[in-house]
C-alpha cells in the first residue's frame, strides 16, 4: 500500500506532467498567427459609396472598380492587423436565381476572394445575404478559423451574426461608409460590435467613377490596348519606379505581393492610363495584366 508521502508525490508527479502539457499547448497556441477575414456587404457598399461619391445610390449611374476597392480594404485591414494574416475577402451580392453578373464573376476571379450570393426580388432587393454572412461568421469563428472579422455593412439584421461570432471568441469590428447626412448603419449594429471604424470620401472617390453617356475612352478614339501591351507598360512604370525609389523600397514593398499599398496602386492605374492614352477603370483583365508587368519586372531585380 502507498503511504501518505508516496501519495504525496504521485500528485506532484501529475501536476508537473499537466504544468509540462499546459506550457507546449502555450507554446503552439503562441506560434499560431491570428488570423483575420473581411466580411463585405456589397448591397450596403454600392449603395453608400455611389451616394458618397457620385450622389446616386443606383448601381447603373457608375462604375466600381471592385478590384482595386478590395486590394485597398486588404491593404487597409493588413495595416490595422499587423500580426495577423488574411484568411480571405468574402463579397455578399445578390442576383436573380443566384447567377452570376459578368461583373460578379470577375470579382469572383480575384485572388483571395469567395462571392457568396442571395437572390434578387422584383424590386430588386437582396434576399438571403444576411443569412449567408451569419452562416460564415459562425462557422469560421466556431472553428477558430477567424481570430478578427471585418464587417463592412449597416443593417440590423447582422446583430445576429455579431453576436454569433463573438459567442465563439472571434472580435468583430465594423467599417462603415462615410454617410453625407445622418447614419447608414443602425444603432444596435453600432452598440454589439467590439470596434468601429469610418472609411472616408477620399478613401472611396479613386474607385468610383460615375458613367457618362459614352465611355471616356471611347471620346479619344483610341483602339482597346492588348494585355500584352498592357503588361509591358506595367514593367515599363516598375522601372521608373525602381529608379525613383530605389532597392530599400523594393525590399519593403515585396513581402506584400501581389498586392500593392492603395496609393502605389493609384498610381500605377493614373500613370499607365497616362501613357496608354486608354482608360483602365472597370476594365479588370487589364488592370490584372497592369499589376503582372509590374511585378514580373520588380522580382526580377530582386
Amino acid at each position: 500500500m502507498l503511504n501518505d508521502d508516496d501519495d504525496l508525490t504521485a500528485l506532484h508527479a501529475r501536476i508537473d506532467r499537466t504544468n509540462e502539457l499546459l506550457e507546449r499547448m502555450l507554446a503552439e497556441v503562441a506560434k499560431t498567427p491570428s488570423t483575420h477575414a473581411v466580411f463585405v456587404d456589397a448591397g450596403y457598399l454600392y449603395a453608400a459609396a455611389g451616394r458618397l461619391v457620385t450622389g446616386t445610390e443606383e448601381r447603373g449611374a457608375f462604375d466600381l472598380d471592385a478590384e482595386g476597392l478590395i486590394d485597398a480594404l486588404i491593404d487597409r485591414a493588413r495595416q490595422i492587423f499587423a500580426d495577423s494574416r488574411l484568411l480571405r475577402v468574402y463579397w455578399y451580392d445578390g442576383a436573380r436565381r443566384r447567377i452570376h453578373t459578368a461583373e460578379q464573376l470577375a470579382i469572383a476571379a480575384l485572388p483571395d476572394v469567395k462571392v457568396r450570393l442571395g437572390n434578387l426580388n422584383a424590386n430588386n432587393q437582396q434576399k438571403g445575404v444576411d443569412s449567408l454572412i451569419r452562416g460564415d461568421l459562425e462557422s469560421l469563428a466556431r472553428h477558430r478559423a477567424i481570430s478578427d472579422a471585418v464587417l463592412i455593412g449597416g443593417d440590423e439584421d447582422l446583430v445576429s451574426a455579431v453576436e454569433s461570432a463573438q459567442g465563439h471568441g472571434a472580435r468583430v469590428h465594423l467599417w462603415g461608409i462615410e454617410a453625407p447626412e445622418g447614419r447608414n448603419q443602425a444603432d444596435p449594429l453600432l452598440w454589439e460590435v467590439d470596434t468601429q471604424r469610418t472609411l472616408d470620401l477620399a478613401f472611396f472617390q479613386p474607385y468610383l467613377t460615375r458613367r457618362a453617356t459614352t465611355p471616356s475612352y471611347d471620346a479619344t478614339g483610341a483602339p482597346r490596348p492588348t494585355r500584352d501591351d498592357v503588361r509591358f507598360t506595367g514593367a515599363r512604370i516598375a522601372a521608373q519606379w525602381l529608379a525613383e525609389r530605389g532597392r530599400t523600397a523594393l525590399i519593403d514593398l515585396l513581402p506584400g505581393h501581389p498586392y500593392l499599398p492603395a496609393p502605389d496602386d493609384q498610381a500605377l492605374l493614373v500613370e499607365a492610363e497616362r501613357q496608354l492614352a486608354y482608360s483602365l477603370r472597370g476594365q479588370s483583365d487589364l488592370r490584372r495584366a497592369l499589376r503582372d508587368g509590374f511585378w514580373e519586372h520588380l522580382r526580377t531585380q530582386y
